[in-house]
């Protein structure tokens, strides 16, 4: 999961309507997902780490500390679940590249790397949003299959993203075709299959950490190898960050 950093807010209040701070998040980290990381052209709602919906966090409202970016499956999966900031890893505060392994068939395991407790918080987070949900079949009337679920849109982009690296390794030295593959990785989004399916290739992989907006500032990548950086700097100081 795509750890990325909000920065301070745009202003020095609370947002009255927190609609108001839509335009804000897309500029600072893109038009994708804080969650699933998909590529969300319209319906990209601003979501509330802590829910609004419990009296407990209602005074969070209008907080922009509080806010990411959801869409509408990650959003309406999350609902009113309680948050715990201390017991769930968060991409705005803890380097969450360091906690999940995307696969060629769509899932997202937990890193064995992780201690049982980071795990559990791991965990944690993909039940959240949703993200660890089997994949939902629907097939077209020719019995060809239609990746509306989010299972089987990382499945498609792992195949979208393994053509482009057969691409570049075609024509290395390519910096056009480089150009290219960020531009493609931007549209459909999905940054962890990208770094995954470039693991390789430390150019392209600071290419894509440099292009998706609000990453390269979450400090999580060393950017002279690429290589995660943990625990992640929380560079925001946000409560409960680094843990991982």
């Amino acid at each position: 999961m795509r750890p990325v950093m909000r920065g301070v807010s745009p202003q020095t209040t609370d947002f009255k309507s927190y609609d108001d701070a839509k335009h804000h998040l897309v500029s600072r980290l893109g038009s994708f997902c804080s969650y699933c990381e998909r590529h969300i052209k319209t319906n990209l709602a601003v979501e509330h780490i802590q829910p609004k919906g419990l009296a407990a966090y209602a005074h969070l409202t209008g907080t922009w500390e509080n806010f990411l970016l959801g869409c509408v499956n990650c959003n309406s999966t999350k609902g009113d679940k309680d948050i715990l900031l201390a017991d769930v890893f968060l991409p705005d505060r803890d380097n969450t590249s360091a906690a999940f392994d995307y696969l060629p068939d769509g899932k997202i395991a937990i890193s064995n790397a992780l201690s049982p407790v980071s795990q559990t918080k791991a965990e944690n987070l993909l039940s959240a949003v949703g993200l660890d949900k089997p994949i939902v079949t629907y097939l077209d009337e020719n019995g060809k299959q239609v990746a509306l679920d989010r299972v089987a849109q990382r499945m498609e982009v792992w195949g979208i993203a393994s053509e482009a690296r057969n691409d570049v390794a075609a024509a290395p030295g390519n910096h056009t075709v480089r150009k290219l593959v960020v531009k493609l990785a931007l549209a459909h989004g999905f940054f962890s299959i990208w770094m995954e399916v470039f693991a390789g290739d430390s150019d392209m992989r600071k290419r894509l950490i440099r292009a998706f907006p609000g990453t390269e500032a979450s400090r999580c990548f060393d950017m002279a190898t690429t290589a995660l950086v943990r625990p992640g700097p929380n560079p925001d100081t946000l409560p409960h960050g680094g843990k991982i």
